[in-house]
């Protein structure tokens, strides 16, 4: 049984827009994806509210992406493929990040996971980065309106040339999510069912090329 770690945030973690709970797990991406990649695969769930790649929020400091990664890496291993899908909360304003910055913090990670799995398992997993989705416009009018600001729109449109700059860099294979899904209407943050259920599948379609190549 091959192993996937699935990283990130809020939309790893299921955030429901609509009433700030959490999607089921055959809602959520992660159960998604393990639905489709079958008996196979055991799929890890590591999607926490609020994570950053790299920064430490003032008021919720332990939610840095990086501080937890090598416990989370040694818990699971051996690990044998990786996800990453962090970025959004880095367009915060406490944070004053350009996207290339935050790309450069996702790069980060992956130098972290390369180095930690070679030592730690023997072996480095496949790292599927992905940009993640766009801020929907209507984030000035979102219940996170005092978290971001209206150019966190634009920033998070040029997340996608950051972000292949780095896996093409670091060897990771590259998923532009924005291509795919869109935020919620209710909160441009957040995805709704339907965009779950297409980067589940967008994602199965790479993990089942890997398997197929190997």
């Amino acid at each position: 049984m091959k192993t996937v770690l699935c990283y990130g945030d809020s939309n790893t973690y299921g955030y429901n827009p609509v009433n700030g709970l959490r999607y089921p797990q055959d809602v959520r991406w992660p159960g998604k994806l393990q639905s489709l990649l079958g008996n196979g695969y055991q799929i890890i769930e590591e999607g926490c509210n609020g994570r950053t790649t790299v920064f430490d929020d003032p008021l919720e400091g332990w939610k840095n992406g990086l501080d937890y990664l090598r416990p989370c890496l040694n818990s699971h291993k051996p690990v044998d493929i990786v996800i990453i899908m962090l970025g959004s909360n880095d367009l915060k304003k406490t944070f004053h990040a350009s996207a290339e910055q935050i790309a450069k913090g996702a790069g980060t990670l992956v130098e972290v996971i390369q180095a930690f799995t070679r030592e730690k398992q023997g072996f480095e997993p496949c790292i599927i980065l992905v940009s993640p989705p766009e801020i929907g416009e209507g984030i000035c009018f979102s219940p996170f309106n005092g978290s971001f600001s209206e150019d966190a729109v634009s920033r998070s449109r040029e997340f996608p040339r950051h972000y292949r700059r780095i896996a093409e860099k670091y060897h990771c294979l590259f998923l532009n999510a924005a291509a795919y899904i869109q935020p919620s209407q209710t909160d441009s943050l957040h995805l709704p069912p339907e965009s779950h259920a297409r980067l589940a599948e967008e994602l199965w379609k790479m993990v089942k090329a890997l398997e197929e190549g190997s």
